[in-house]
This record gives structure tokens, sequence and C-alpha cells, in this order.
């Protein structure tokens, strides 16, 4: 198993080096520069001002001698400067990504455990009324834009309801709370951005585990489960649900990276001082050593998202081994 893993790590290097490669060009290739936002914000900029302008942000230089002087420095896992304040990119982005790690973390929790209790009972009826529910339900989480979503969330329990705050992380007087009502404050934040995190994909890995233990319910060696008189949720959740996990598991780590995107939505939609606003915020000002710093971080976590689920195999199913 470590042979295989130093393996898949070592061919993640070519793989990664041509994302942030592709990624780059396209970046600079897009209309506009950072020095945009400067000349936007004062029209009597000169033409020789915006020369300085980018002389300092080295965007004067060919492309490729910008690529190549951003890659020695990446080399040292040294981001460059942010171009919108001058701070250390990395800094800035270890700044936000605690919020944005917590929520994500939360959310794959929340949506594998809720996913498999409603997958699983679905399976146990299917057909019921509350299969069919929970496929309206997943059909609405579906065909349901974040963004639309949140916004309904927050007119209803933020603006006639009064039940939860709308934005930010805190409220204006959270300093002068107690440890339990910080705790409470917090939690009150966060119930709607989580809620919107977890809805598309709790639908998705719910009919995933129903559509897999109804299959793995016909196979000859549930049928002789059953022969033994062994019951009905003893069947499902010793025989079936172990194997119908193999391929949620897939998804669950190909799901990380669709997690950070979607946080780039719901935190700039509820004001989340997180990493995915902090993103949003750099590709409005064109601020280009910190959206090649994000970019990296989530094709970074896409590859090894890929290879967790692939060992993850190994020790769900024994069947698969892998060889040195």
């Amino acid at each position: 198993m470590f042979t295989y893993i130093l393996k898949r790590l070592l061919g993640m290097i070519p793989l990664l080096l041509g994302i942030i490669t592709i990624s780059f060009m396209v970046i600079h290739l897009a209309p506009g520069k950072p020095t945009t936002l400067s000349e936007a914000m004062n029209p009597k900029v000169s033409s020789e001002a915006r020369a300085r302008l980018e002389k300092l942000y080295g965007l004067d230089k060919p492309l490729y001698i910008q690529y190549f002087d951003w890659s020695k420095k990446v080399i040292t896992l040294n981001f460059g400067t942010s171009f919108i304040d001058n701070r250390p990119v990395i800094e800035k982005i270890l700044e936000r990504l605690p919020l944005t790690v917590f929520i994500n973390a939360a959310s794959l929790v929340l949506i594998l455990f809720f996913g498999i209790l409603i997958g699983l009972n679905c399976a146990k009826a299917p057909g019921s009324l509350y299969d069919r529910s929970m496929n309206l339900f997943v059909f609405i989480g579906f065909a349901m834009p974040g963004f639309w979503l949140s916004l309904l969330l927050m007119n209803f329990f933020g603006l006639q309801l009064r039940w939860l705050p709308i934005s930010g992380l805190t409220s204006l007087d959270f300093e002068y709370y107690n440890f339990w009502e910080k705790a409470l404050d917090l939690a009150r934040h966060l119930i709607l951005p989580l809620f919107v995190s977890c809805f598309s994909g709790l639908a998705g890995i719910s009919r995933y585990i129903r559509q897999n233990i109804l299959e793995i319910l016909e196979t000859p060696y549930i049928r002789t489960a059953k022969a033994r008189g062994l019951s009905y949720d003893a069947v499902l959740k010793k025989h079936a649900l172990p194997n119908a996990l193999l391929p949620v598991v897939t998804i669950l780590g190909l799901s990380i990276p669709g997690l950070i995107g979607g946080s780039v939505i719901f935190e700039s939609i509820f004001a989340l001082p997180g990493a995915g606003r902090l993103f949003y915020e750099a590709v409005m000002a064109r601020d280009y050593a910190m959206i090649m710093a994000e970019l990296v971080m989530v094709a970074g976590l896409t590859l090894l998202g890929n290879l967790s689920a692939d060992i993850s195999y190994a020790y769900i199913d024994p069947r698969i081994r892998y060889k040195k």
C-alpha cells in the first residue's frame, strides 16, 4: 500500500503542474488587469502611472517570463503578495481558511450521515410515501441553484420570521457574550450556510445509497443471507450497506472541490470571512497572485480527494488490493 501511495503522489506532480499552467495562461488571457481597478478609482491616471503600476506588478514582462518567475516562488511555497493590499497571499489565505475548512468538513459529515440514513430508509420500503417524498426532495435538491436557495432561506428565516441572522459570522456585540452565548451566536450564523452547503450533496448521496442497496438486495449472496434466517434489518446493515458504500466513497472524494467551489457562492451571499469569499474578491479585483494560490489549493485538494477515495476502497471492500 505504501508503494502504491508513493507512486500516486509522484504521479500527481506533472498533473498538478499541467493544471496550474493552463490556469495561469487562462487567467492572464482574460480581459482586465489588476491595474484596471486603480484606473477606475481615479480616471486621471496617466499612461506613465499605468506603466509604472504594470512594472511594479511585473505585468510588463512576456507571459512566459511571468509564469517562470511565479513558478520559482511557488516551489518554496511563496505565492507572492496580494495586488490589493500588498500582504503575503499565504498569510491572507491562512486567516480565512479555518472557517472554510470547518464548514466543508461539517458538510461532508452531515452529507454522509444523513445521506446514508435517508437512502437506507428509502431502500427498506421502495415506493412508499416516505420514499416518494424523498424523491421529491432529491429533485428539488438537484434542480435548485445554491444562490437562489440561499436568498430564499435568508428571506424566510431572516427577514420574515427573524429567527436567524442573514449575514456575517458573529453579532455586533459578540465580544460581550459569555462562552455559551458566543457558541450559540456562532451556531445561529452558521445554520443557513451549512444547510445550503449540504442540500444538493445530501440529495445525491441518498439516491446513490438507495439505488445501490436495491441492486445489491437482488444478488445471490443476499438471498443466501435471508435463507439463513437473518432479519431484514440485519441483511441491510451488515451485508448490503457496506457494499453500497463503495461508489459513495468515490463521490465523496470528488465532492471536496465542489464544496469549496460552493463556498465561493454562499460565503459571498452570507458575507462570511472565509477562503471562498476571498477568492471571489480576488477575481473581482483581478488579483492574479491570490487567484492562482487558491486554484493551486483547489487542484491539490481534488487530486488528494481522488487518492483518498482509492485508498478507502481497500478498507471498505477486502476484495480490493493494490499491487506494488
